[in-house]
């Protein structure tokens, strides 16, 4: 498999065209968007770019780089911008890097997770700082509460204070 080729199609289309992106992955794919949760499923991967994506951002750039491949995961760092249609935030560009993790099965993509600071582009956008503490502290909560997490929280309190 041809991962770096498979990260330059999957920026592509993510950027373009929800039935694109749809076609990379397999039948029961999940696509775990850091903004909007989880899409399962070709249809439900198609909502997303063209109806939350497209709704709330244009001018999408996204390249990836230092692309890795082992077994059936992938990763590569990443960049990714866009100029904002949410309404008060309109034509503000927001750029921010990140960490995409595939998980491939026969050539298509089976589950796709990216890892990121979402306040990054909510302070870019400017929204209030209230609300940029209750994502920052919902992430933190679900980062938490990973199985793995549990031998690194031994003693420390199931959740943060507020």
């Amino acid at each position: 498999m041809d991962f770096t080729a498979l990260t330059e199609r999957f920026c592509k289309a993510a950027c373009s065209s929800g039935n694109e992106l749809a076609q990379l992955f397999s039948e029961d794919g999940v696509y775990h968007d850091g903004f909007y949760g989880a899409f399962e499923g070709r249809d439900a991967i198609v909502d997303m770019i063209d109806n939350y994506f497209q709704r709330d951002a244009t001018d999408f750039v996204w390249r990836m780089y230092e692309p890795v491949f082992a077994g059936d995961f992938g990763y590569a760092r990443y960049l990714f911008g866009y100029t904002s249609r949410i309404r008060g935030c309109e034509g503000r560009r927001v750029i921010f890097n990140g960490m995409s993790q595939f998980r491939i099965a026969d050539g298509l993509i089976k589950n796709y997770t990216e890892n990121f600071d979402a306040s990054l582009g909510m302070a870019q956008l400017r929204f209030d700082p209230g609300r940029i503490a209750k994502r920052a502290h919902k992430t933190a909560e679900s980062l938490r509460a990973l199985p793995e997490a549990s031998a690194l929280l031994k003693g420390a309190p199931a959740t943060i204070p507020d």
